[in-house]
């Protein structure tokens, strides 16, 4: 194993005392020590799997940021962002440095943002190796001569078996993550999932670069043509953020997180790909399926007794994830940078089946839009979902968002009126009538819709070409290369008109009422953009 030597004394800072110090090991020394610790299994691909333990998903409700001199007139404090006292930080700090104290623990060295000028410098200490495989896998990768002479900006310090205690520590209950801007520090305990660590640090790049770099961080996936022109891939857990910006024909810059630069770049934050694994198909994503290998991380799936994975069973959770570093993706981007976008998507999955399935908007409805993140919850995902909900999330990731959503969206508007951008809305959810009634938009579909845009094969934007939507104003296609032209008119899929408008208008509605919570500190051009008819 590769000893910490000539460092040690930076983690007597951190207040760790008399640790055996695992540093920078490898990939297959992680995935051996999980193995011989009994916390995980080799499957038949030659990944890893691991169980997360209580929590398989993120814990919003415990994101906490410290609210102090850099932080308290610049975070937008709400019930996503929630502030967390200082000297509580401080007494809590040390009760975790503490617990690890005396422990084998796992320190890598690892950078976030691929460009040089932005590029961040991140030390990860972890109390089980699979959560420091899982930093090896999802940060960018130092070299040698870069390790010589690293010196970490933030830290991130992960101890999955530390209890908070509610009562005496500040926090809502045994888990936590917490953000420290001063003291440059992620503090994260209680939960064994690993998203906590990744979004961490995505969740203090989107304060440092908007606020510091004047670069827009945005929750999105992006690839790049064979002629340079870059696409962005925006939308929520679900809608196909990763599947969709994983193209044979393309390479991929990033599946998750980017900035996009006052020098009219964009680059992806990330050195690795975490990706939704439910009912994955080596016949629909060939591209993910194969990346699942030796240096890959399941989490949460079910195997059976010789190690094959079930991607379909649920058993555990239906957030069943891989994580991988991106270069076991085929074709991608080297290093992870493109130039400005040309063509922007939204992804919704509409449960409620009355978006169409690809509409183009107007600055004033990109937006909107963006402000509003819309998707939607389907039967049996949560406990108490009968029928399809409306799900808003601001800029398609509040709960990363330290900032007014509003800030962002003025920055992306800018931003793409400045680069003369496209921007298109992919309903990727459903067709014909809402769940339960309509069916899933074909992804072979989707995928012709998207390389019908970004082969330029839509047509002008005229009366001719698009048709305007009567409830959202949208720009709706009247044909697409490789795509039935009766599904491009949701209200015809329907056979029902009654019906498709009721439901459109129900939609519509909560569209509004979410919005009024940015209407204070949106523009008149913005508010514009959203739905403008009302129901009867």
């Amino acid at each position: 194993m590769t000893d910490l030597k000539t460092k040690s004394i930076s983690f007597i800072n951190l207040g760790i005392k008399n640790a055996s110090i695992r540093y920078q090991l490898t990939s297959d020394e992680l995935h051996a020590l999980t193995i011989e610790k009994k916390q995980g299994r080799t499957t038949s691909l030659g990944a890893i799997a691991v169980n997360t333990g209580e929590f398989t998903g993120r814990s919003p409700k415990d994101r906490f940021i410290v609210k102090d001199a850099v932080t308290k007139d610049e975070v937008w404090w709400s019930d996503i962002n929630i502030p967390f006292d200082a000297d509580k930080f401080d007494t809590l700090y040390h009760k975790v440095t503490n617990y690890l104290s005396g422990k084998e623990i796992f320190v890598r060295d690892s950078f976030a943002c691929a460009d040089e000028n932005y590029k961040l410098s991140l030390r990860v200490v972890n109390e089980y190796p699979w959560s420091n495989m899982f930093a090896y896998n999802m940060f960018l990768r130092p070299t040698a001569s870069e390790l010589e002479d690293f010196s970490p900006e933030w830290t991130i310090i992960n101890a999955p078996g530390f209890m908070a205690d509610p009562e005496e520590d500040g926090t809502r209950q045994h888990n936590f993550a917490i953000l420290n801007f001063t003291k440059k520090v992620a503090l994260i305990g209680g939960t064994g999932y690993t998203g906590e660590i990744k979004k961490g640090i995505f969740s203090a790049l989107n304060f440092i670069l908007p606020v510091f770099k004047k670069t827009l961080p945005m929750h999105c996936s992006a690839n790049i043509g064979k002629d340079g022109d870059t696409a962005i891939f925006f939308g929520l857990s679900g809608t196909g953020k990763t599947t969709l910006s994983t193209d044979p024909n393309r390479s991929l810059i990033g599946d998750d997180e980017h900035g996009w630069t006052a020098e009219n770049t964009v680059f992806n934050f990330e050195g690795g790909c975490y990706a939704k694994v439910i009912h994955l198909s080596q016949k629909q994503e060939p591209e993910i399926y194969a990346a699942i290998k030796k240096g890959a991380i399941l989490e949460n799936v079910v195997l059976d007794s010789n190690g094959a994975v079930d991607f379909s069973d649920t058993a555990i959770t239906q957030n069943t994830r891989v994580s991988y570093p991106i270069d076991h993706i085929k074709n991608i981007q080297t290093p992870s940078i493109g130039k400005n976008p040309k063509n922007i998507f939204f992804l919704t999955a509409d449960a409620f089946g009355v978006l169409p399935p690809i509409s183009k908007l107007t600055p004033s409805q990109a937006a909107y839009h963006f402000i509003s993140g819309y998707t939607a919850k389907v039967a049996g995902t949560e406990a108490g979902v009968t029928e399809p909900t409306p799900s808003f999330s601001a800029c398609f990731g509040a709960p990363f968002m330290p900032l007014h959503p509003t800030r962002y969206a003025e920055m992306l508007s800018e931003k793409m009126q400045e680069a003369g951008v496209n921007v298109w809305l992919i309903n990727t959810g459903w067709s014909g009538g809402q769940y339960g009634v309509g069916r899933r938009m074909s992804l072979k579909y989707t995928r012709a819709m998207i390389s019908a845009v970004l082969n330029g094969d839509l047509g002008n934007y005229t009366y001719e070409n698009y048709h305007i939507h009567s409830v959202f104003g949208v720009a709706q296609p009247r044909t697409c290369p490789g795509v039935p032209s009766e599904l491009l008119s949701p209200r015809a899929t329907w056979n029902n008109d009654a019906a498709y408008y009721k439901t459109a208008f129900k939609l519509s509605n909560a569209f509004r009422i979410n919005f009024k919570q940015f209407e204070d500190l949106a523009s008149e051009e913005i508010r514009r953009g959203g739905p403008q008819r009302y129901a009867l």
